[in-house]
Parts: C-alpha cells; sequence; structure tokens
C-alpha cells in the first residue's frame, strides 16, 4: 500500500507541475509523448501473438509508431477532430464489444493494432487541447473521472449486489455506478454554482456533456479490462510501482478525454462561453 501511495503521490507531482508550473507549452509536450510511447508499447503487448519469435521488434516498432502518430497529431490542430470523432466511434462499438464478452470476442484481431494507434492519439492530443483551453478544465476533467472512480469504488463495495459486467470486470456493479456518478453530479453542480455564468439551458448542456463524459470514463476501463482478460493478464505493464502499467492508469482518460474535448468544441461553436 505504501508503494502504491508514494508511486501516486510522485504521478500527481508531476503532472501538476507540467500543468501549472509554467506557461511553456514544452513540459505538457513532452509528458504526452512520454505517455503516448509507453502506452504504445504496452498497447501492443496485448495484442494477438502471430509469431513470439519476432514479436520483440514489432512491440519496438509499433511503440515508435504510436509516438509518431501521437506527435503528428499533436502538431497538426487540424485532424485532431478527426481523432477525436474516431475515438467516440469505436467506444460506442465497445460496448457491443463488452457487453456480449466472452462468447464474441471476434474484435480480437490485428485491427486493435490501428485501433490502439487512434484511441491513444486521440487521448493524448484532447488532454493537451483541454490544457491549452486552461489547466483548470484539464483539473475539472481529472475530477470527473477520479470522483466517478471513486464514488464506485466506495459505494460499490458497500453496496454493489448487481454486476454491471460479470465476465469483464467482477467487481464493478450497478450500485457503484450510481454512486460514481451522484459524487460527479455535485462536482459538476458545485463548478457549476461557483465558477460558470451560463445560461439554464447551457447549464443543462454542461451538465449533459459531464455526465456523457462520466460514462465514457466507465467504458474505458471496462474495455482496458476486457482486453487485460483476453490477453490473459493482469496487468498492461508494470512501470508504476503498486499501480501496474501507464494504460491501467489512463484507461479511463482514454475515453473521457476525447469525449471531453470534443464536447467543448462543440459548445464554443454553440457560442457557449466555458
Amino acid at each position: 500500500m505504501f508503494e502504491r501511495i508514494k508511486t501516486a503521490l510522485v504521478l500527481v507531482a508531476i503532472v501538476l507541475s507540467c500543468m501549472f508550473a509554467t506557461a511553456s507549452h514544452y513540459p505538457m509536450l513532452i509528458l504526452m509523448a512520454v505517455a503516448a510511447t509507453i502506452a504504445g508499447y504496452e498497447w501492443y503487448k496485448l495484442m494477438p501473438v502471430q509469431n513470439p519469435s519476432t514479436r520483440p521488434m514489432f512491440t519496438w516498432g509499433y511503440t515508435f509508431l504510436a509516438l509518431m502518430v501521437a506527435v503528428i497529431a499533436l502538431y497538426y490542430h487540424d485532424i485532431q477532430l478527426i481523432f477525436w470523432t474516431a475515438s467516440i466511434l469505436v467506444w460506442l462499438l465497445s460496448v457491443y464489444w463488452v457487453k456480449n464478452f466472452p462468447k464474441y470476442d471476434a474484435w480480437y484481431n490485428k485491427s486493435l493494432n490501428i485501433i490502439g494507434l487512434v484511441l491513444i492519439s486521440a487521448a493524448i492530443t484532447a488532454i493537451f487541447s483541454v490544457w491549452e483551453s486552461s489547466p483548470w478544465w484539464l483539473m475539472y476533467l481529472f475530477l470527473l473521472v477520479w470522483g466517478a472512480d471513486s464514488g464506485a469504488y466506495f459505494v460499490g463495495r458497500k453496496l454493489g449486489r448487481r454486476k454491471m459486467a460479470p465476465n469483464v470486470s467482477p467487481n464493478k456493479s450497478v450500485e457503484g455506478l450510481m454512486g460514481g456518478i451522484s459524487l460527479t453530479v455535485i462536482i459538476v453542480l458545485a463548478v457549476q454554482h461557483y465558477y460558470l455564468d451560463l445560461t439554464l439551458p447551457q447549464h443543462f448542456l454542461f451538465l449533459a456533456l459531464s455526465m456523457i463524459t462520466v460514462l465514457g470514463s466507465v467504458q474505458g476501463d471496462l474495455f482496458e479490462s476486457m482486453i487485460k482478460r483476453r490477453a490473459g493478464v493482469k496487468d498492461s505493464g508494470h512501470i508504476l510501482p503498486g499501480h501496474g502499467g501507464v494504460l491501467d492508469r489512463i484507461d479511463s482518460l482514454l475515453a473521457a478525454a476525447p469525449i471531453f474535448a470534443t464536447g467543448l468544441y462543440l459548445l464554443k461553436m454553440m457560442g457557449v462561453d466555458l
């Protein structure tokens, strides 16, 4: 437990320093590049094995490719919305995959290599885009994800009865999901009351975006759990002592970040001043 807490504190310190310590873009860009590299490495390690003898070479090749795609997407802002939209479509499709696992697992094929590039690049660029809007909006995104996860954990532990996806993540319950949503609603209402000056329809739009983001974070967690279960591993990696891999830490953000970034973009297009 001490090792887990120590790792978490170090991670929080690094992320917050990159977010708030300077107005320069470079610390966040470097952090995003590192995250994309490690996430790409871990993602490919979870993919179906075609030829074990060549796997190490292809793993490093895929890792480099994941970094290059993420860097290109970070540099060319015009294509970011394409990545976010493609990512959201994948997350919608993954609901069917999770619901029908393990009876249906045809999704576990070579196409996951391309899907991984899309999901990782979409999440990295979305996180960076939200940070560019304001570091506080990125903090808000983190609060939504952490609030949903914490509320689900504590409520599910005490009151959890009905399993949400027993074949994918047996510990997650419907009651836990409701607890996570309830906690995030409190967070959203507090932010709206103290920090946002919006009309009533705009408040409902912002609340809807926040709740969809929360549901996306839950799906991101379930999808990564399903891939790990199909691949026969407990953690995506071992780089973070007590926490597993980078994908284990950002699985919820893989889905939540593109949804939230797309929502902010659409609200801005509608004239909502956040």
